[in-house]
């Protein structure tokens, strides 16, 4: 004997409850896959970036410079362009350019 539902009907009701449960149980596992898929593309993304930055690295070093000093060096080079611009200035017969 089957027990009535709220509606006070047996049948309809526990089908329709059955629907939305396999609803949502599905619902949850295109979400637990778009999830899955997602995580992979930023462990992908993680380690071509991880690789980047330690191709980077590299680099600095064969100029010559620690990447922990990187900012001091970028500093001290543009002292050095600085000060070469300012050299440049001052060679530059700029008295006698202006009579031309």
């Amino acid at each position: 004997m089957k027990v009535a539902g709220p509606g006070g009907s047996s049948g309809g009701a526990g089908a329709a409850a059955q629907a939305a449960l396999e609803q949502k149980l599905n619902r949850l596992k295109e979400g637990l896959e778009k999830a899955r898929n997602w995580r992979i593309r930023a462990e992908e993304r993680k380690d071509q970036l991880e690789r980047q930055r330690l191709e980077v690295v590299e680099e600095i070093r064969r100029l010559g410079v620690e990447p922990e000093a990187l900012d001091a060096e970028i500093e001290k080079l543009q002292r050095e362009i600085e000060a070469l611009l300012a050299e440049a200035e001052r060679l530059i017969p700029w008295d006698l350019l202006r009579g031309e």
